[in-house]
């Protein structure tokens, strides 16, 4: 993984795309702050299966979800 400054990012942007198509990991930093992650676009499928797996596993109702989700707003107003 690559950390670079919005600043060299535009300044060497092919550099960076090549390390993605690579199969890197590149983190942008806007004022020393973290504000984006270029990674290829077979990583980004990876990264977000990787991320549903552990809201999905197990036992899931979605209608019993739903009505939970409808009671608390009913409860606010």
């Amino acid at each position: 993984m690559t950390t670079v400054t919005t600043t060299e990012l535009q300044q060497d942007f092919g550099k960076y795309l090549q390390m993605v198509q690579a199969g890197g990991e590149v983190i942008i930093l806007k004022n020393g702050k973290e504000v984006a992650r270029l990674i290829s676009h077979e990583k980004s499928i990876s990264f977000l299966t990787d991320s549903l797996t552990g809201i999905l596993k197990g036992d899931y109702d979605d209608k019993m979800i739903t009505k939970e989700r409808m009671q608390k707003y009913e409860n606010i107003g």
